[in-house]
């Protein structure tokens, strides 16, 4: 399929504008040990023209300013920010939930029982609309949300994972044991499905607590336009996590070049806005899960790599998965890395048992 996504002088203007944004970024060095990383203030291209902010990537502008770090999307202005990585409910009583519209990127991954928690990516938009339902933290969220550069949220940890926390000084925002003056509980749900927070909640709790405004994102490759023909057509996917009854899937809009999201057959919506979940890249990858005790809970290995798909513009590529340390999970084909399309990104860790194709399907 030939790729659609913006008119050919568009495509030019964008990719200009990617390669000056790496070009910034490369100048701006990591530390030796984490080459992969760059400071979030570098994470910008200077070009001339107004800006303007664009929620999906069909509507990026080519006179765009800056670029957003983590999607790769115009913004009005360098993104300087720290992130905000927050675990968010995603228990059939927690759903719809709050602010998810706004993540950059978002990891869905197995807890106990076979139910997943959602981590969620802030940092590009700014919004006054609750972010919730927040829940528990696991030792694997500890380190998919700090190879982002977040500062922490969440309520309670795993034995394991609270362990790691304490007298870590870790940028931890945990809503029972320091930070629970920037949390709230709602009337309109049941705990422990009714904790939320905001932006500006967080942001000013983490000031107060003398965190780092400012830390290292990863440099994150982006491609307006990828060369998708002879791929495997992907317009509907399903994935399969454990519970039989809890089915995620997607169906790719060639207008808005996005992937709508279901959980269960049903549209899974955002309850601020009642807009679906959307993203322009999705990808699984299989990572070998480990459970440990009597609760259920979990190791996974989100270091070894192993196989995975990534699906753009209504098309599955097949690829691998690899991890450096203090980095985040790439993806490869053929030896060279996958680029992502501009916009949002959601990935999804499935166990090994089975087989990968036993959690993923599409056509």
């Amino acid at each position: 399929m030939t790729s659609r996504y913006c008119s050919p002088a568009r495509r030019a203007a964008l990719a200009l504008t990617a390669a000056s944004l790496l070009a910034a970024i490369a100048t701006g060095c990591a530390a030796k040990d984490e080459p992969a990383l760059a400071p979030v203030g570098t994470a910008t291209a200077a070009q001339t023209g107004s800006a303007s902010a664009a929620p999906t990537a069909s509507e990026a502008e080519p006179t765009a300013a800056f670029l957003a770090p983590l999607t790769g999307l115009p913004v009005e202005q360098a993104v300087t920010r720290r992130p905000l990585s927050v675990m968010i409910n995603n228990f059939k009583a927690a759903r719809p939930q709050s602010g998810l519209t706004h993540a950059d990127t978002v990891w869905e991954i197995l807890a106990e029982g076979g139910i997943t928690r959602l981590l969620a990516i802030f940092q590009s938009q700014t919004f006054d609309d609750p972010i919730g339902p927040i829940r528990s933290i696991r030792p694997y969220l500890i380190d998919i949300g700090e190879t982002y550069g977040g500062v922490l949220v969440h309520a309670g940890a795993s034995n394991d994972a609270l362990a790691i926390l304490q007298h870590s000084g870790k940028a931890d925002m945990d809503e029972i044991n320091n930070a629970g003056a920037y949390f709230y509980r709602s009337k309109d749900r049941k705990a422990p499905h009714n904790l939320y927070s905001t932006q500006e909640k967080l942001y000013t709790g983490a000031r107060k607590m003398k965190y780092e405004e400012t830390a290292a994102v990863p440099l994150v490759h982006f491609d307006p336009a990828p060369d998708v023909i002879g791929e495997p057509a992907a317009t509907q996917i399903q994935i399969k996590f454990q519970l039989s009854d809890y089915k995620v899937s997607y169906r790719y809009d060639a207008a808005s070049h996005l992937y709508a999201r279901s959980v269960n057959g049903e549209p899974h919506i955002d309850l601020n806005n009642a807009r679906q979940l959307t993203a322009a890249n999705l990808v699984v990858l299989s990572a070998k899960h480990h459970a440990y005790d009597d609760y259920g809970r979990l190791e996974i290995d989100l270091n070894a790599g192993g196989e995975a798909v990534a699906f753009q513009e209504g098309r599955a590529i097949a690829c691998e998965w690899k991890r450096e340390r203090g980095d985040i999970v790439r993806l490869y084909r053929d030896g060279r890395e996958l680029k992502f399309l501009p916009g949002t990104t959601y990935y999804h860790v499935v166990p090994t048992d089975g087989g990968f194709a036993s959690h993923v399907q599409y056509e």
